[in-house]
């Protein structure tokens, strides 16, 4: 696969690399990414804050930070969400402070986030990298929903609707990814990140040793 190497030196030396992956709900965006932060220790997965409630088997400050309504307003009055949005009514939002604080320690850092929530994003941090992840087929997708035994058939519909809003976006982003096979999706997933790891700027600063050894 060939590599996109995208960077600006100033930020590059001193701070991690943040990433953007958007999906259609139900095109296995959040499978993939489970399975590529086991592959690589030194990714982290930006944990979002919702109004959502919590499904069986979701851990707070795991998979989401859950409060009421109320609370996120007040986040959104003191400016510490750099993307939010309103997804089936219920509220999802990026807190500014933690990502920051990721970055400047030099962490990789994934944003699971959809194509509004990503042009936010690239207005704060032009140096981001994007992927966004397709389902093989509009029955594919139909088949994943239906299958997950979580939402009623009402739902399900406005995902398929969602869906094809989502998708349309997808040109907007550097890299494309289609989740036929998952172990072939999770190798391409995993090939961004690693080209990306071995940009020579990026070497500069966690080879600095080595170089010095190299040329004395």
């Amino acid at each position: 696969m060939p590599c996109l190497i995208i960077y600006h030196e100033h930020n590059f030396m001193s701070s991690g690399q943040l990433y953007i992956v958007s999906a259609p709900s139900g095109a296995g965006k959040t499978s993939l990414l489970k399975a590529l932060s086991e592959r690589l220790s030194e990714l982290v997965i930006s944990v979002s804050t919702t109004t959502r409630v919590a499904r069986e088997g979701e851990q707070e400050g795991v998979n989401y930070y859950f409060v009421d309504k109320t609370a996120f307003q007040h986040s959104v009055e003191a400016d510490d969400f750099v993307e939010y949005a309103e997804v089936f009514g219920n509220f999802y939002g990026t807190s500014r402070s933690k990502l920051e604080e990721q970055l400047n320690h030099s962490e990789d850092v994934v944003l699971e986030i959809d194509w509004q929530g990503a042009r936010k994003v690239r207005k704060h941090f032009p140096d981001v990298i994007s992927i966004f992840i397709l389902p093989p087929s509009t029955t594919a997708l139909q088949d994943r929903l239906s299958h997950r035994k979580q939402d009623s058939a009402e739902i399900i519909a406005g995902r398929m609707d969602q869906a094809r809003t989502e998708m349309s976006h997808y040109d907007e982003y550097q890299y494309l990814i289609v989740n036929d096979d998952f172990d072939q999706a999770l190798t391409e997933l995993q090939a961004i990140f690693t080209c990306q790891k071995l940009a020579t700027i990026r070497q500069q600063s966690s080879q600095m040793a080595l170089f010095e050894d190299l040329l004395g």
